[in-house]
């Protein structure tokens, strides 16, 4: 394993999250917070500049229905989110086959190991596959164009139809 991967992989699972599942507040109400297609955050129309708030927010999303909300024990507030609200933004792979292991990263530095709690998806859109993986509770990633090209890299049998990687000992479908 090289070391990029091990640093990463020390990182998987490590964060502490807030148990916004478990939260329930009776007071409901809605905020002018979106999160962009590519992944930044607006506030009343205004990029959040600092990204150590956008990560905190980041911690307590969820998600119910179609909806997105920011919760807190007392509260929970309904936010816009144009497609997902992360975006993966690199990778680092180790091993082939079977044993291979691809972890992700996100823009607010989560790292996930793909897997069979964490599968990659792709949706078909008129525009092209449009692929996802999960990041937490319900919470998706959408793989930047890079990063969903570089994944070619690791296919299984690169001319085969469909196309397939592994990772920790999943199959994901990539074509």
């Amino acid at each position: 394993m090289n070391a990029a991967f091990n640093e990463l992989l020390k990182q998987v699972g490590s964060a502490s999250l807030p148990p916004v599942a478990s939260w329930h507040p009776e007071r409901e109400g809605q905020i002018d917070i979106r999160i962009r297609n590519d992944g930044t955050w607006l506030h009343e129309g205004t990029v959040v500049r600092r990204k150590s708030i956008a990560k905190v927010f980041s911690t307590i999303l969820k998600r119910e229905g179609d909806h997105y909300f920011l919760v807190t024990p007392v509260e929970k507030l309904r936010i816009q989110v144009d497609d997902v609200p992360f975006v993966a933004v690199d990778f680092e792979a180790s091993g082939k086959g079977q044993e291979q292991q691809i972890l992700f990263k996100t823009n607010m530095d989560d790292v996930v190991l793909l897997d069979d709690a964490h599968p990659l998806t792709i949706e078909t859109t008129t525009s092209g596959p449009r692929p996802y993986m999960l990041v937490r509770n319900g919470l998706n990633a959408r793989l930047v164009t890079d990063v969903f090209y570089r994944l070619a890299d690791l296919v299984e049998d690169p001319d085969g139809d469909p196309l397939y990687l592994w990772s920790s000992g999943c199959r994901f479908r990539v074509s």
